[in-house]
């Protein structure tokens, strides 16, 4: 039997890296956006994280015809009132290129709003909320959080977005310092991901069923 599909609802390299190396025990096979041209950008409109993952699992869901999973997920800066929150990806959008913000605008605009606050006040969390979407309409959720301060500095070059200036206090350095195997411990996505866990284990045969189902009706 083929291994069953899930469709991970993104582009990004680096977390689709994350999800496969977490995943990887489960004998899914795990496609991103880019396995299926033409795929239209989804919008990420929500007011919360779990909104915006549950919007985005169902419309993959509707374009692909595979279970989806999709993931909301950011930085929450107590300081700076909770921000930038869902608006991490796109938190320089003032001081873009046409492409969009890249990592270092992001986190280099926190860390520029942040250069008066002393360190006892840079407390910070990665919050993570994932929904999976099957095709016959239910939807599964977990929610995973990180502690941790902003940093002063950036370091370490082995994390994407805010990794490097995302100080875990447990280990001392930044989650760019710490490597994936720490990092697929103790993030919040790793959090969430381990919470579903249990449910992707027991829905096994109904994700094949789905996947076999769409394949049939392609070849029919």
């Amino acid at each position: 039997m083929a291994a069953p599909v899930l469709v991970m609802a993104s582009r990004s390299p680096g977390k689709i890296r994350e999800l496969r190396q977490i995943l990887a025990d489960l004998e899914l096979r795990l496609l991103g956006l880019d396995d299926f041209p033409g795929l239209p950008e989804i919008a990420e409109e929500g007011s919360s994280f779990a909104a915006n993952a549950e919007t985005k699992a169902r419309e993959v869901v509707r374009l692909t015809g595979f279970p989806a999973l999709a993931d909301d997920s950011g930085l929450e800066v107590a300081a700076l009132g909770g921000r930038p929150g869902v608006h991490s990806a796109r938190y320089a959008q003032d001081r873009t290129r046409p492409a969009g913000p890249g990592d270092a605008d992001n986190w280099g605009k926190l860390l520029e709003e942040m250069r008066e606050i002393p360190w006892e006040q840079r407390q910070a969390r990665f919050v993570c909320e994932i929904a999976l979407a099957l095709p016959d309409g239910r939807l599964f959720r977990t929610r995973g959080e990180c502690p941790g301060r902003i940093s002063l500095s950036p370091r370490g070059t082995q994390g994407f977005g805010y990794d490097p200036v995302f100080w875990v206090e447990e280990y001392g350095a930044t989650m760019a310092q710490l490597g994936p195997e720490v990092k697929n411990r103790i993030s919040h996505r790793a959090r969430a991901l381990t919470a579903l866990r249990q449910i992707l284990a027991g829905l096994r045969g109904e994700l094949a069923r789905f996947s076999e189902s769409r394949d049939v009706a392609q070849s029919g």
